[in-house]
């Protein structure tokens, strides 16, 4: 791209989105866009913009998406016209006004890594502080509902992806919350699977609506952890 300055603080600084709507980033956006798009041809696939913080920006990525259709046409290379567009949700402001986005996108996903580091304002891998990131804190609890309502209201898909959503002790709060779709590792599939197999949409709501009664991450933790333990209790070997 060719950005060689040094940022004292690089989390906050040029990168993601920002830096592919740059001068120096636009064409290299632009060509990862066209890849993408030649791939629609074969496949089902899906275009995502990461680090969205409002809508001027998410505008610029369609526009972009746009002018690299109109060239694709041009040369008449085949792709997915309706290819749908998302945004991801993973910055403080994005959740605050994504009643906004959800009008522009295709579906949102919640990228809840930097949704929870950004809004505690927590590092979660510096060991001084990493206790206070902490997933079932009120605030994280209510953004995710605010952006799962957006995308109701709208009627389009809303996912999550990091590491609270492969969490199994999670599973049944991202349920009740409205979360439809789960990005996680592997070897956490089968556990979420056999949870959410064996509850129901109202069990998880009735979970959510207790934990909404809790003012501190520590209340709620423990009521998710009683909860689990007496709904799928580990067998003692």
């Amino acid at each position: 791209f060719g950005v060689t300055s040094r940022e004292s603080n690089p989390a906050l600084g040029l990168r993601s989105i920002r830096l592919c709507l740059t001068p120096a980033g636009r064409p290299v956006f632009k060509s990862q866009i066209r890849g993408l798009l030649r791939a629609s041809a074969v496949g089902p696939l899906r275009i995502m913009f990461p680090m969205i913080t409002d809508i001027a920006e998410l505008r610029a990525a369609k526009d972009m998406l746009a002018e690299a259709k109109d060239e694709l046409r041009g040369r008449g290379e085949p792709f997915d016209d309706d290819i749908k567009v998302g945004a991801m949700i993973e910055m403080p402001a994005a959740a605050m006004i994504a009643d906004l986005i959800a009008k522009e996108v295709d579906f949102v996903s919640v990228g809840t890594n930097d949704l929870i580091q950004y809004a505690l304002a927590v590092d979660r891998v510096n060991e001084q502080v990493g206790y206070l990131y902490q997933p079932l804190h009120p605030a994280i609890l209510r953004l995710v509902r605010s952006i799962t309502q957006a995308a109701h209201d709208q009627h389009i898909p809303v996912s999550m992806c990091g590491e609270m959503a492969g969490e199994p002790l999670l599973a049944l709060i991202l349920l009740g919350l409205g979360l439809e779709e789960l990005s996680m590792n592997a070897s956490s599939i089968p556990i979420v699977k056999n949870i959410l197999r064996e509850s129901s949409l109202a069990e998880a709501k009735e979970l959510v609506k207790e934990a909404f009664l809790r003012h501190t991450s520590t209340e709620i933790e423990a009521l998710v952890k009683e909860h689990m333990a007496h709904r799928f209790p580990v067998e003692e070997e």
